[in-house]
């Protein structure tokens, strides 16, 4: 045993966007200095964007770091032996004062191709939801590209497209080419491949600061759309003390967690862990030593800590990889 690890919090990558608020930091009190925060990106591994450890001993250090440092320690074997030293997942929390821009993630394949990158395959959890807040996941009805294109031409696309009426504890899972958009007045927590490559199909025809609108990019995202209808939200079980899953895909696996009280958690040292706490407020009490976290704050439990306990009064994402 390593007994330099230990459950890692890092500090928030703060993203000003033209759509972001300020509740990042009224709910969760995050550090943000401008009224437009889109975006706390809390676990990256995307280039230019690393997490930096935010407490403990090793505080400083990159997650790249730690990772070429403690591979199998701080991945996981199974991990380790899939993805090398790349971090495979992005977590976020986004908040969406304006609706975002229409868009659609790659696949692995069209992405490695395109970008040497991942595709974008991701889930949403409504955090916080203002009435009558909407999200776009999909088409209404089964589509196609003449017809899509037919209506991006009249500025009617949103006519065809799929929107619903969100709530706090709304999950919603977004495999590769789903046509999306977070609408206005939603708080959203963001698990996702390790990626940052966005098609966006229409901006409402916004303009920034500067009066120019931002950079579509049709042409790319006609072979990376799903045309068909897709049923995207998932409802979960909500049974205390127990990990309910949620998603569990190839990219990751999310499960629900309602702590009260304590409860023992083992694994088996083949994936790392991610909590994100996004009710109340918990603990992890590893190797005698307490560490605790609120609601709107993220923590990567190494995969070498296979042996813990959780405690306290609070709803939990659980997230690794399967």
């Amino acid at each position: 045993m390593n007994p330099k690890l230990y459950p890692f919090q890092f500090t928030p990558i703060l993203k000003d966007k033209i759509w972001g608020g300020k509740k990042l930091k009224t709910l969760f009190n995050k550090a943000i200095t401008s009224d437009t925060t889109g975006e706390s990106w809390e676990l990256s591994g995307v280039p230019g964007d690393i997490s930096i450890v935010a407490n403990g001993d090793l505080q400083g250090s990159s997650l790249t770091e730690l990772i070429e440092l403690h591979p199998d320690e701080i991945l996981g074997t199974s991990v380790y032996k899939r993805f090398g030293t790349q971090f495979p997942l992005l977590f976020k929390f986004l908040d969406a004062r304006e609706v975002l821009s229409i868009q659609v993630h790659p696949n692995d394949e069209l992405a490695k191709k395109r970008h040497n990158s991942f595709g974008k395959t991701e889930m949403w959890y409504i955090m916080q939801a203002d009435k009558n807040a909407q999200i776009i996941v999909g088409f209404k009805e089964n589509s196609n590209q003449e017809e899509y294109l037919e209506k991006l031409e009249s500025n009617s696309l949103v006519s065809i497209m799929n929107e619903i009426e969100v709530q706090e504890g709304d999950v919603f899972f977004l495999e590769t080419g789903t046509v999306h958009a977070i609408g206005a007045g939603t708080v959203i927590a963001e698990i996702q491949q390790t990626s940052d490559i966005t098609y966006r199909l229409y901006d409402f025809d916004r303009k920034d600061s500067e009066g120019n609108k931002r950079e579509l990019h049709i042409d790319l995202a006609l072979d990376a759309i799903n045309y068909q209808k897709q049923e995207t939200q998932k409802i979960y079980f909500k049974e205390e003390n127990q990990s309910n899953v949620i998603v569990d895909c190839p990219y990751f696996t999310t499960n629900f967690i309602p702590v009260s009280g304590k409860f023992e958690v083992n694994k088996t040292g083949e994936s790392f862990t991610v909590y994100m706490c996004v009710e109340g407020s918990f603990e992890i009490n590893c190797n005698g030593i307490e560490y605790n976290y609120k609601k709107g704050d993220t923590v990567l439990v190494p995969a070498q800590l296979q042996n813990y306990f959780l405690s306290g009064n609070a709803s939990i994402l659980e997230i690794y990889i399967s």
